[in-house]
């Protein structure tokens, strides 16, 4: 068996799988991915540069798409490298998200296509509009929005299953395409990712932390309201203010992933802090941009509380490593999260009740043995449900025998 995995920033999700199949003897594997995709063993890797490219005179409603067109085009020379080297893969793992689906039926006709269904844009029900503090940009913006899922659409008709994460990811998709995708997650190494009560926690500053020490945690891949970094820095003051003994790990980077970019000259990371910069100790929150794993697993294992806040968007990996860690998570109450988090292994929080999260802090970091039960049904269900090795893996190996 030939398998043909193809992503921008190859491995990402699929590395589980990757290594799992390269290991077989009777399956060749080979990849197709950006310059900035990582080599692997047993893995053939094709890289495609996509330079500097101007879509300026493109119509605003067009240039997403146009850009796409040329990162497919520059999937399609890499491709047809492939084809020529006589490998013909049967089965196609592919992320439609960035246009590099679009020549995959073309040149390999008769291969199965899977698709990594991860998220579909949409007016209702998702991210956009969530927020009033950041108000929709009106028919235009709509139009736009729309017009972000047409690579999407052009490979969900290509292909012939799809795969989504979570329940509530799968069901952004149109219905009449909804029967093509199986709801198979990624997998936690929970084996890795485990409570450590002995866990050391050392900052890039040399400070350390361990168990015994009032740990509030939070952590992004990038600082912004999307994933509520704004309603986080909002309730710090009254935390800091009850439990003069806490310390706040806040782990991300300074930019933008999702979502709306702050005004120019300013970062989202700097505009929440300095609203409450006169409201609290400084010397107790500690920003430590993005950590090595290690780093970041073992600030998981010292938390006192864990904080993951979300609009309706794609669920982060973070939120079930930390439940495997252990942790007390205290997750907003939105539709992805609750498909995970039910008041039994995590507490829920309004998103926008600012309130309400840091009494749910406080109450945690005064009352840590309440919980005991919370964090061993945390680290249950990613056993249960989330198991990388026992559970997940064989699940998508056994979809992609049958």
């Amino acid at each position: 068996m030939n398998f043909l995995f193809v992503h921008n920033n190859f491995p990402a999700q699929y590395q589980h799988i990757v290594r799992a199949l390269a290991r077989d003897s009777k399956v060749r594997v080979a990849a197709i991915g950006s310059s900035t995709s990582r080599e692997m063993d047993g893995v053939r890797l094709v890289k495609y540069n996509l330079n500097n490219v101007d879509v300026s005179a493109s119509h605003p409603f067009a240039r997403r798409f146009d850009l796409e067109c040329h990162r497919g085009e520059q999937v399609l020379y890499a491709l047809s490298s492939l084809a020529s080297s006589g490998f013909v893969p049967d089965i196609i793992m592919a992320h439609p998200g960035w246009g590099e689906t679009l020549p995959l039926r073309v040149i390999f006709p008769n291969a199965r296509i899977l698709l990594y269904c991860e998220f579909f844009y949409g007016t209702q029900g998702r991210d956009v509009g969530f927020d009033p503090e950041f108000p929709e940009t009106g028919a235009d913006g709509h139009v736009a929005l729309h017009l972000k899922n047409a690579s999407s659409l052009l490979a969900l008709t290509d292909c012939d299953f799809g795969i989504s994460p979570t329940n509530w990811q799968r069901s952004t998709f149109p219905k009449d395409f909804q029967n093509k995708i199986t709801v198979i997650h990624e997998g936690i190494d929970v084996d890795t990712i485990r409570p450590d009560s002995d866990a050391v926690c050392r900052l890039p500053s040399g400070r350390e932390f361990r168990r015994s020490d009032e740990v509030v945690t939070f952590v992004a891949r990038n600082l912004e309201p999307l994933r509520g970094y704004h309603q986080f820095m909002r309730a710090l003051p009254r935390v800091m203010a009850t439990r003069p003994q806490a310390h706040i790990i806040v782990i991300g980077g300074d930019g933008a992933s999702y979502g709306a970019s702050p005004p120019r000259g300013k970062t989202w990371k700097s505009l929440f802090f300095d609203e409450i910069a006169e409201h609290i100790d400084r010397d107790r929150i500690h920003f430590t941009g993005r950590l090595s794993y290690s780093d970041y697993l073992s600030a998981l294992q010292i938390s006192s509380v864990h904080v993951y806040l979300t609009y309706p968007f794609v669920l982060s990996w973070s939120l079930l490593e930390a439940l495997s860690a252990g942790c007390l998570v205290i997750g907003s109450d939105t539709a992805p999260v609750r498909e995970v988090l039910n008041n039994q292994n995590g507490l829920l929080v309004p998103f926008f009740d600012n309130d309400q999260l840091s009494d749910r802090i406080i109450e945690a970091l005064a009352f840590p043995h309440r919980f005991s039960s919370t964090r061993a049904q945390a680290r249950q269900t990613i056993l249960d449900q989330y198991d990388l090795a026992r559970i997940c893996l064989p699940k998508m190996m056994a979809f992609m025998q049958k």
